[in-house]
């Protein structure tokens, strides 16, 4: 590895975790202990924010970045797939984010490798089934950045019917189906629903804050099964 590329990954390991330690590094690049801690007093003394010491361990300060983009094969392979997957899958303003994504990196990437980008051979096509949803799924993903409630009608599996006040939490898509998980006022318990049951949705003016035994990092402790990438959805 050159020794550009080493800071460059130096950096990204410090951009993923809160502490990092010269030795994880030193294993996780295959360079000597002393080769690290040389690297990131070259890094400090080039103007990069990083805070520690040796034996104890490094943060990299919020809000550096790196420009320009910097990508190897596989990294664009995951962009552009995972871009693909979006366009297809997603509601129609997140698939138009996922375009404009791709755009973006492809003004600022070498030719060699916008060429690479551009043919690249991992595909999501179009034509899938897919649960319909009657309602745009652009309003649900506000109220979950914006910590809104929502209020909609429910059917659930044998086709019942109840208004539900939620918290929403996180969606997730289980083909065919998208679902929301969510803190459920009628039930006072954690709640999963599917989109494609959902009618007379409607986006609440009222804030909810974050409470103890309510939050997203809650109901994936409850439901290991989530964090093991997605399991059998809670009951309604």
């Amino acid at each position: 590895m050159r020794r550009a590329d080493r800071l460059f990954e130096i950096i990204q390991f410090m951009r993923r975790q809160d502490l990092v330690r010269a030795r994880d590094l030193s294993e996780a690049l295959e360079v000597s202990e002393r080769t690290i801690y040389r690297d990131i007093q070259d890094l400090i003394t080039s103007g990069v924010p990083i805070e520690g010491e040796a034996g104890v361990g490094y943060v990299l300060k919020a809000g550096f970045d790196l420009p320009p983009l910097m990508f190897k094969e596989q990294e664009i392979e995951a962009l552009v797939l995972g871009a693909r997957i979006v366009q297809s899958w997603a509601d129609p303003e997140l698939a138009a984010a996922a375009t404009d994504v791709i755009a973006k990196v492809e003004a600022v990437i070498p030719d060699r490798l916008r060429s690479y980008m551009a043919n690249t051979a991992l595909l999501a096509p179009s034509h899938h089934y897919m649960e319909t949803i009657s309602f745009d799924v652009a309003d649900l993903r506000r109220a979950l950045r914006s910590q809104l409630k929502v209020h909609f009608s429910y059917r659930n599996a044998l086709a019942e019917p109840s208004e539900r006040t939620v918290r929403p939490l996180c969606l997730a898509y289980f083909g065919p189906v998208w679902l929301l998980s969510a803190w459920c006022e009628l039930r006072d318990d954690f709640r999963t629903f599917r989109l494609d049951r959902i009618d007379g949705f409607a986006v609440q003016a009222d804030r909810f804050r974050l409470e103890a035994g309510k939050t997203l990092h809650d109901f994936l402790k409850r439901d290991q099964t989530w964090t093991r990438g997605y399991g059998a959805a809670p009951n309604t």
